[in-house]
C-alpha cells in the first residue's frame, strides 16, 4: 500500500472522533496493535534522540524494503511511533524520502502535543527518514 494512502486511512480514522481524548485513547490503542522490537534491539544506538520518553526504532531492509519496528516506555509515545511505522514500514527508501509529513497535521496531532513530544515526533520521523537515505545510498 502506497503511503499516500495510508495516511489518507488515517486522517479519516482520526477524523471518526470528535474530541482529543478519544483520539489520544486511539493513539493508546494503536500503540498496543505496534509490532514489538525485539529485545535484542532494545539497544542505546537505537533509542532515539530528541524525545522526552525512550523510543526504540529499528530498522531491517528486505527486498527493497524498509522494515520497521519500535517500542517505547510511555503510552502515548508508543502510539505515536506506532502511527509512524504503520505509514513507513514495508515502503521502499525512495518512496519514504519524497513521502511527506501533512497528514500530522491533518490529524492534528503536532498542535495536541506538548512541545517536548512534538520534538521528539520530528525525531522520530527525522530517524526514520535517516535510516532510508542509508539503506539507498547501498543500493
Amino acid at each position: 500500500m502506497k503511503i499516500e494512502t495510508i495516511q489518507n486511512e488515517l486522517i479519516e480514522e482520526f477524523s471518526m472522533f470528535d474530541d482529543w481524548m478519544e483520539r489520544y485513547e486511539y493513539m493508546i490503542e494503536l500503540g498496543k496493535s505496534l509490532p514489538l522490537i525485539d529485545t535484542k534491539y532494545k539497544t542505546d544506538e537505537n533509542i532515539i534522540k530528541g524525545c522526552q520518553s525512550k523510543v526504540w526504532l529499528h530498522s531491517e531492509f528486505k527486498n527493497d524494503k524498509v522494515i520497521f519496528s519500535a517500542d517505547s516506555d510511555a503510552i502515548i509515545t508508543k502510539g505515536i511511533v506506532a502511527i509512524l511505522v504503520r505509514v513507513f514500514s514495508n515502503q521502499s527508501p525512495q518512496e519514504i524520502l519524497s513521502a511527506n509529513t501533512d497528514f500530522i497535521d491533518a490529524i492534528g496531532l503536532k498542535e495536541h502535543l506538548s512541545p517536548t513530544r512534538a520534538n521528539g515526533l520530528v525525531s522520530m520521523i527525522k530517524q526514520i527518514k535517516m535510516y532510508a537515505l542509508a539503506y539507498q545510498t547501498q543500493q
